[in-house]
């Protein structure tokens, strides 16, 4: 099973208000803007990331594809972006964050797995990784192991300077909410923590293994920063090509695992936007920028439902 279904999914997990332990090796912490610095990169702020426009019935809305790690500067949205947030009636995201009663779910074990038995000795490499992360051991207890691995997987971005604290759902969370824009979600988290946690305790426990040897033989970082890279870049075609150079896609199972994640859910969300628009409402949707990649991709799931797509970031050649 691909790491990739973890660490697309960590930022939705949990906030995490553990202190680090004392003697931890951290890493470095993400410098604040200065009033001056904050100005400077909101004024030269180029657009990051995909954007589109849909069209249907007369009106616009659009759909943006987001990272869920980012640096500091990308917390300020370019002018195309800027310009559909300012049109837009609402913000909707794969989960509203901002929803205790989505925070509750995500806390929790999730219902529809059994309880999932470590030995002692998978438990200390957990424990190593919450240890590299800069969390106390059993800072995430109750947690299901598999999103313990998710965070662990995230929080290892910020040696390389990515945090989730500057994924672009947090920014735009932030943004709509002093403007007073209304938050949805097109996604309820049961159903998410269903894509994210098999079923069956073995292949579960099969995830786990291989997720985490792949974060201890350090053949996580090196895909999130070119993944990042390419997404600031706008560079559509890595990360159309992702499943084929992320080195996560090792036998049937995984690709079984990264369809389950990712096309899968795109006919949901699509529903979830249309159901939005035919209400006359402009929406923003901001999700993973890989639903927007690939022959099952979110685009053409609206296509399908009627909607003019149009690309406006990166423009097309």
């Amino acid at each position: 099973m691909s790491w990739l279904k973890f660490a697309c999914a960590a930022i939705l997990a949990l906030a995490l208000d553990a202190p680090a332990f004392a003697g931890a090796v951290c890493p470095p912490a993400v410098a604040l803007a200065s009033p001056a610095q904050a100005a400077e990169w909101s004024r030269r702020a180029p657009d990051r990331g995909l954007l589109y426009r849909i069209s249907r019935d007369g009106r616009d809305s659009f759909v943006y594809g987001s990272m869920h790690i980012g640096r500091p500067e990308w917390a300020y949205p370019g002018p195309k972006l800027l310009a559909a947030l300012k049109r837009a009636d609402v913000l909707a995201l794969e989960l509203d964050l901002s929803d205790p009663a989505t925070m509750q779910v995500l806390s929790q074990p999730p219902a529809h797995a059994p309880e999932l038995k470590l030995t002692p000795a998978l438990r200390k490499r957990l424990d190593a990784q919450a240890s590299a992360a800069c969390l106390p051991a059993g800072a995430l207890a109750g947690q299901h192991p598999l999103m313990e691995l998710s965070t662990y997987t995230v929080l290892a971005a910020r040696w390389d300077g990515l945090d989730p604290s500057f994924g672009q759902e947090q920014v735009l969370s932030l943004w709509a909410r002093e403007r007073g824009l209304p938050i949805i979600g097109l996604e309820d988290a049961a159903s998410q923590q269903k894509a994210l946690i098999p079923s069956d305790a073995k292949l579960a426990l099969f995830s786990l293994q291989k997720g985490l040897s792949q974060l201890e033989q350090g053949r996580v970082r090196p895909l999130m920063k070119r993944l990042a890279k390419a997404w600031a870049e706008g560079d559509l075609a890595t990360l159309q090509d992702y499943a084929r150079w992320c080195d996560c896609i090792e036998d049937e199972q995984d690709r079984a695992d990264f369809i389950l994640l990712n096309d899968a859910r795109n006919p949901g969300l699509a529903d979830g936007i249309a159901a939005r628009h035919a209400r006359g409402q402009s929406v923003l949707a901001a999700v993973g920028a890989l639903h927007l990649s690939g022959p099952h991709s979110l685009l053409k799931q609206l296509r399908q439902r009627g909607f003019v797509v149009e690309q406006l970031q990166p423009k097309p050649n």
